[in-house]
């Protein structure tokens, strides 16, 4: 569908259905993390997963995919890593944890439940985490990261050949949506740290389109969720002034936005953030 492309992402956030994943108990001790820190509260963390899910589905509208957790794969509801979707074409990644391969299968299920056109990346030499992936409605950035390699993010442009694909070096955080993530049809919410604007000069240079950028003091709260609603019109997701209050104070500034704040702070302790819990898919035709 060419003609998308042209479009200037005015599709970017049209969005019917998610996919998200239960969490599993073993999260708590076996989760990968990039710091051994505070302990996750099994407990909070399931009560932030469900309002957030609870947002997506009730206030939202929805319609919403929940898979089971798996006791043996302990960041399985980080689905968002396992899937790129754009369009009616669903690219299923090659994790670049080896202890996360597995949580593709139920993913691929669930994808293929929804009639979507499914590419398997099977080369070996390929990683590719979804975290690393921001698709501007425009254009995609990959982030090279310990988690994505330059074979994957090349299969990601073979997948979506309607759009330009541009790689950005990662150092110091997990992924590339580990500092940022699109705000708005032509937003890019990106942290603070130099690190960030590094990342954010790299693909603002590889670009040759002029994007707005909104930027938050706090690089996990740059991570944001926005979506195109019919009904409801432009909805953020973005973390809770309680975790975050001078990030939150930034998007409180976008007065055409349904802004939504959601908690995430035991989900965090294990570098999961707003965008990992969900698969978003916008299915244009009937099932």
């Amino acid at each position: 569908m060419a003609g998308l492309s042209s479009s200037g992402g005015s599709s970017l956030g049209r969005c019917s259905h998610a996919v998200v994943r239960a969490l599993p108990d073993s999260l708590c001790q076996h989760a990968l993390r990039i710091e051994k820190g505070k302990e996750v509260d099994f407990a909070r963390a399931e009560r932030e997963h469900q309002l957030y899910v609870g947002v997506l589905k009730n206030k939202l509208g929805l319609q919403v995919l929940e898979l089971p957790a798996d006791e043996s794969l302990p960041d399985c509801v980080f689905v968002e890593d396992v899937a790129v979707v754009c369009e009616e074409t669903a690219l299923i990644t090659r994790p670049g944890a080896p202890s996360r391969r597995k949580e593709v299968d139920a993913m691929k299920r669930a994808l293929e439940s929804l009639n979507l056109n499914i590419i398997e990346m099977t080369d070996e030499n390929a990683t590719l985490d979804g975290g690393d992936v921001l698709f501007t409605g425009r254009e995609f950035f990959v982030g090279l990261s310990k988690r994505t390699n330059q074979r994957g993010a090349e299969i990601l442009a073979d997948t979506f050949k309607d759009y330009a694909v541009s790689t950005v070096p990662v150092y110091d955080s997990l992924h590339l949506k580990s500092f940022c993530s699109m705000a708005g049809p032509n937003l890019i919410a990106i942290g603070s740290t130099e690190a960030a604007q590094k990342a954010l000069k790299t693909m603002q240079q590889m670009s040759d389109h002029r994007y707005d950028k909104l930027t938050v003091p706090d690089d996990a709260a740059a991570n944001c969720i926005y979506l195109n609603i019919p009904g409801k019109g432009h909805v953020l997701l973005h973390r809770a002034p309680e975790e975050y209050p001078e990030s939150a104070k930034v998007f409180e500034k976008l007065k055409d936005h349904m802004l939504i704040p959601i908690a995430n702070t035991e989900m965090e302790k294990v570098d999961g953030l707003l965008t990992c819990c969900s698969v978003l898919i916008n299915k244009t035709s009937e099932l």
